[in-house]
């Protein structure tokens, strides 16, 4: 079964079986998990993560599966990552969706393409649980997304607002998202927001955004992706949208090293790719080894799961993107 994220809300306190989520909307992922959570800790349901590196990491998964632990009767897996079972792995998939009555195996996948949205892996999970994705590519969907999060900060847009918002932050849903909570916090007793709201709260904060950021890690200029960074956090951006963007430029990087030809099939914009090639060329492959690992640190370190220092970590993962090597005492 396909849905999309507005029905994948309604659906999570049922969820059981196979559930697929796939995209490249960070908003909608992170809505999407802190609701499950939410219910798992509700229904006292135990919580496991699994993140895959290699084809062999799917055993500990199914394995997982089928061992409760002495005080559950539920069991949820996240599986993270964006290696697929091997044939092995897609019999004890069927055969744990078929005998499956209570424990939900939720499987995490950034943006696939065409080609994998086909797969014997995608059409078992569709054809017996669920398949989502995190997706909102027409500008009715993603005014339906961003009107849901104003419900839930107790605030309206007028039409010439909603018309601004949508323009200034283009296709970027956590972004503007994070754009409402600021101007909820800037303006507390304006329950309608207008166009001068908007525009007298954001006006400060577009000397640099993460898309420049982006650009400075691509071009591995160290000293300039520091002070953007230091000025997106004194400006109050969130350290949870830096991470996106890391992760984000990891991974396409990581992807085009192993698919050199397919940059524009990754989502890559056409004026990016030199940036992308040339950024591989000075980057060690041997660094991606420990990319999964640093950005795990870094959002343990944003969400208090952790003592380290969030701001250290974001550093040191920029420094990582840059090709060099930050020494924080």
């Amino acid at each position: 079964m396909k849905i999309d994220y507005l029905q994948a809300l309604k659906r999570i306190p049922e969820a059981r079986g196979a559930w697929i989520l796939h995209g490249q909307e960070p908003l909608l992922e992170q809505n999407l998990l802190d609701a499950f959570r939410k219910s798992w800790q509700q229904q006292e349901v135990e919580r496991q993560r699994y993140d895959i590196s290699s084809v062999s990491d799917w055993k500990n998964v199914f394995n997982a599966l089928n061992s409760l632990s002495l005080f559950s009767q539920q069991l949820a897996i996240e599986v993270h990552g964006n290696i697929k079972p091997d044939a092995n792995g897609l019999k004890q998939l069927k055969s744990y969706i078929q005998h499956n009555e209570t424990n939900l195996l939720l499987i995490v996948l950034p943006k696939q393409d065409s080609s994998s949205l086909k797969s014997a892996f995608f059409q078992v999970v569709e054809a017996n649980g669920v398949v989502v994705a995190l997706t909102a590519n027409y500008p009715q969907d993603r005014q339906r997304i961003l009107s849901a999060e104003a419900e839930k900060l107790e605030i309206q847009l007028d039409n010439d607002a909603w018309q601004w918002l949508m323009q200034h932050h283009e296709h970027n849903l956590l972004a503007a998202k994070n754009s409402l909570m600021r101007v909820r916090d800037t303006f507390p007793d304006q329950q309608l927001i207008q166009t001068e709201q908007l525009y007298a709260c954001l006006q400060d904060q577009s000397r640099y955004t993460t898309y420049d950021l982006s650009d400075a890690l691509l071009e591995g200029n160290l000293a300039q992706s520091i002070k953007i960074f230091q000025y997106l956090i004194a400006a109050g951006e969130p350290e949870s949208l830096i991470l996106w963007t890391l992760s984000k430029e990891m991974r396409l990087l990581m992807q085009l090293f192993e698919q050199p030809h397919n940059a524009l099939q990754l989502g890559i914009w056409k004026t990016k790719v030199s940036l992308y090639q040339q950024a591989l060329r000075r980057l060690n492959p041997q660094q991606f080894l420990g990319w999964s690992t640093l950005l795990l640190q870094v959002d343990a370190a944003i969400k208090g799961m952790s003592n380290e220092n969030a701001q250290h970590l974001i550093q040191q993962a920029i420094a990582e993107l840059c090709g060099k090597t930050l020494f924080i005492q």
